[in-house]
C-alpha cells in the first residue's frame, strides 16, 4: 500500500505515539494512512516525524506535542489539534494507557466506542450487566459550529464504571467525536459525582483497514496508581478488539442500506452522515482509492 490520496484524510492531526516513549536512541517506525514513518527526537529534544519510502521519503512532516502524545500531519489542516480542556486541570491525572494494534479500520473503533448496547453483552460485570440491557433515549447530532458530532443525555447502568468505583452506578455519558479518527467521552466520575472524567480514544489509521489506538485517561483519581488505571483501560479495550476484528467489513460502510440501525444507534447515524458531508473516504467500504 502507499499513502493515500484522499484529501479530507490527508489534512487532519493523527496521534502516531506516545511522547514517553520517542527518543533519539529508539526512534519509532511505523505507519500512517499507508506510508511509513519513523518518529524519533531532534537535538532540541522536539519530536519529529519522517516520512519512509515512496515519493515522500526524508520529507519531514509537521509535528506537535499533546496531551502526552506524538501528533502529525501530511497536509494542511483547517484548524489545530482540538482542545481538551481538563487535561489542564490541576487535580486530574492524565494517564496514557498503552497502544493497542486492531486488524479493523478506525471509524469502526470510533463507531464503537460511541456504542452503550454492547456493554452488558461485551464488558459484563464491568460497564454493563446482563439483566440490566437497556439503552435509555438520548441524542445525537452534528454541531455545525465546531464540526464535530455530540451524544448527549446518555445513562446507562454500570457495575464498575471506573477503576476507582466501589460499586454500580448510573453513569451519566457526554460523547464528543472531535474529528474522524478521534473521539471524546465525558462521563460520571466515582469520585468527584458533580464532575465528569474525560476518556479519549486518539487512533492512528495504520492502512484504511488496520489502525492503533490510543486510550486517554483524564480523570480524578487519588487511589490508584497510573499502572492499575492503565490495567482496567486496557481491559475493556482487549475485550472490544475481539468484536472489532471479527466485524466485517473491516471498513465502515456509509451505505444506510448496509447495515440496520436501531433506536440505540443514534450517534453511529449521525457520525456516518457527518463522515459523508466531509467527503472521506479512507477507512470507509465504499472507498476504492488508494
Amino acid at each position: 500500500m502507499t499513502l493515500t490520496t484522499d484529501r479530507a484524510a490527508l489534512d487532519d492531526w493523527y496521534v502516531v505515539g506516545i511522547s514517553a516513549d520517542v527518543t533519539p536512541q529508539a526512534p519509532r517506525r511505523t505507519r500512517l494512512l499507508g506510508q511509513d514513518i519513523d518518529v524519533t527526537r531532534g537535538p532540541d529534544g522536539r519530536a519529529v516525524v519522517r516520512m519512509v519510502g515512496g515519493a515522500g521519503d526524508g520529507l519531514l512532516c509537521r509535528s506537535e506535542e499533546r496531551y502526552g502524545f506524538v501528533w502529525t500531519t501530511f497536509g494542511t489542516p483547517g484548524r489545530g489539534i482540538f482542545p481538551l480542556d481538563e487535561a489542564a486541570e490541576p487535580d486530574r491525572r492524565l494517564v496514557t494507557c498503552g497502544m493497542v494494534e486492531v486488524a479493523a479500520s478506525g471509524l469502526r473503533l470510533v463507531e464503537n466506542f460511541l456504542d452503550m448496547a454492547h456493554f452488558p453483552f461485551v464488558h459484563t460485570d464491568i460497564l454493563g450487566a446482563l439483566d440490566k440491557p437497556e439503552v435509555e433515549q438520548y441524542q445525537a447530532e452534528i454541531r455545525a459550529d465546531v464540526d464535530e458530532v455530540w451524544a448527549t443525555n446518555c445513562r446507562f447502568w454500570q457495575p464498575l464504571a471506573a477503576a476507582t468505583s466501589t460499586g454500580g452506578q448510573t453513569s451519566h455519558y457526554v460523547y464528543r467525536v472531535v474529528t474522524p479518527f478521534n473521539v471524546l467521552l465525558y462521563k460520571t466520575c466515582p469520585e468527584a459525582p458533580e464532575r465528569f472524567d474525560a476518556i479519549a480514544l486518539f487512533i492512528q489509521p495504520v492502512e484504511a483497514d488496520r489502525s492503533i489506538a490510543y486510550p486517554l485517561m483524564v480523570v480524578i483519581d487519588s487511589v490508584n496508581a497510573d499502572a492499575d488505571i492503565v490495567m482496567f483501560q486496557q481491559k475493556i479495550f482487549l475485550q472490544d478488539r475481539m468484536i472489532l476484528e471479527n466485524q466485517r467489513p473491516r471498513t465502515l460502510p456509509l451505505d444506510p442500506r448496509a447495515e440496520i440501525p436501531t433506536r440505540a444507534d443514534l450517534s453511529s447515524v449521525a457520525y456516518r452522515r457527518w463522515l459523508k458531508t466531509k467527503s472521506l473516504g479512507y477507512g470507509t467500504y465504499e472507498y476504492a482509492g488508494a
